[in-house]
């Protein structure tokens, strides 16, 4: 496996860098977050980026997708990462999507994918419970058998994304096993209260109150849960790897601006130091998360692992460069006046995010029968 990019991935993600370089700046998340916007994001600018075909990157063509794989999806989100781009990637493309692509049910992927694809829909995953943790059959939601079809009761957390989805893929306990439904946002018995996350990503609470679903709603059982979860987390990790990036980068530039004793502080060893040890982490993350996207693209048997290498290792040097960045800056690092902070805040909820740095370990430890 090479942990490099090919000409067209670097073509990608050159273009990605430039489009998102003027479309959409950090100063454009601060003014949707201040605004308290009520989408949360652009739905212009979403279809801009899906006319650039990057919501179907990882889709067949036939379905209106790019007919590509998760190394170019990656180079993508990379870039997004950079600058806190809200947009529902995470929710659309790679929870609800990842999910529709391997479901069995044939005529539900013909239905939602072509619009994911497009920009023309939002769907988005709700898994997670208040009692779960990290843990994906810890599911108290409820689906009761009711003539033919089933009638889904319980509270979803954390639903990214669910106040502007036009559906959602439902995971409840049907019997002893777990399946995965998708529900329209019409649906009766369904209410979506909007919250907004410590990073300012959108984020849902979810009731179902005997929402009725036909037999065709089913999506999948619990092993496509796990192994949609495991792609997300991939997508996520690209994400991260952008933003750590440019807190490092934000980190460099102000040692070389910033003097104390009319020299810049960069030139001081211990500040050197300690910028090169986030150096080198930033790069074992760039090869653990080329790493995983391979592993996907190319059906390898220990992406389980491979997942939770890359997400333990994001977790933890997304923290350390959102954290050395704060005490580069000093004290202006913790004012809202600086972007740094807001790294902070992405890196702190990111590592929440799927599992966080010491659930990945022991998830590793586990596969690999310690």
């Amino acid at each position: 496996m090479e942990l490099v990019l090919t000409e067209d991935q670097e073509f990608i993600q050159k273009t990605a860098a430039d489009f998102v370089l003027e479309k959409s700046p950090v100063a454009r998340f601060r003014e949707l977050r201040d605004a308290a916007d009520a989408t949360g994001f652009s739905r212009d600018l979403w279809k801009e980026m899906a006319d650039l075909g990057w919501a179907g990157i990882p889709y067949a063509e036939d379905i209106g997708g790019a007919g590509m794989g998760f190394a170019e999806l990656v180079v993508v989100l990379e870039e997004l990462g950079r600058t806190l781009a809200p947009e529902p990637f995470l929710s659309t493309v790679l929870l609800a999507g990842q999910a529709l692509v391997q479901s069995p049910n044939e005529a539900l992927a013909k239905e939602w994918l072509p619009q994911i694809c497009s920009g023309d829909a939002v769907l988005t995953l709700a898994y997670q419970e208040a009692r779960s943790r990290y843990d994906l059959d810890a599911i108290e939601t409820t689906a009761t058998a009711d003539g033919s079809g089933f009638k889904l009761s319980g509270e979803k957390i954390q639903v990214l994304d669910g106040h502007v989805a036009d559906a959602l893929i439902v995971s409840a306990r049907n019997g002893d096993g777990i399946t995965l439904f998708l529900v329209p946002s019409s649906a009766d018995g369904l209410t979506v209260t909007r919250q907004t996350r410590l990073d300012s990503r959108n984020a849902a609470l979810v009731t179902l109150d005997g929402v009725s679903v036909g037999p065709d709603a089913i999506v999948g059982d619990g092993a496509l849960l796990s192994a949609t979860v495991d792609r997300a987390t991939v997508g996520l990790c690209a994400e991260m790897l952008g933003g750590m990036q440019q807190a490092f980068d934000l980190s460099v530039e102000y040692l070389k601006t910033r003097s104390q004793f009319d020299v810049p502080i960069g030139t001081f060893q211990a500040l050197k130091h300690r910028a090169a040890d986030v150096f080198i982490e930033i790069e074992l993350c760039k090869s653990a998360v080329m790493a995983a996207a391979r592993a996907i693209d190319e059906g390898q048997d220990d992406l389980a692992r491979l997942v939770s290498v890359m997400k333990a290792k994001c977790s933890d040097t997304y923290v350390l460069a959102a954290n050395e960045g704060v005490q580069f800056f000093g004290g202006v690092g913790m004012t809202d006046e600086y972007d740094i902070g807001l790294y902070m805040k992405r890196a702190r909820a990111a590592e929440l995010t799927f599992g966080d740095a010491a659930h990945h370990r022991d998830r590793w430890a586990s596969l690999a029968g310690y």
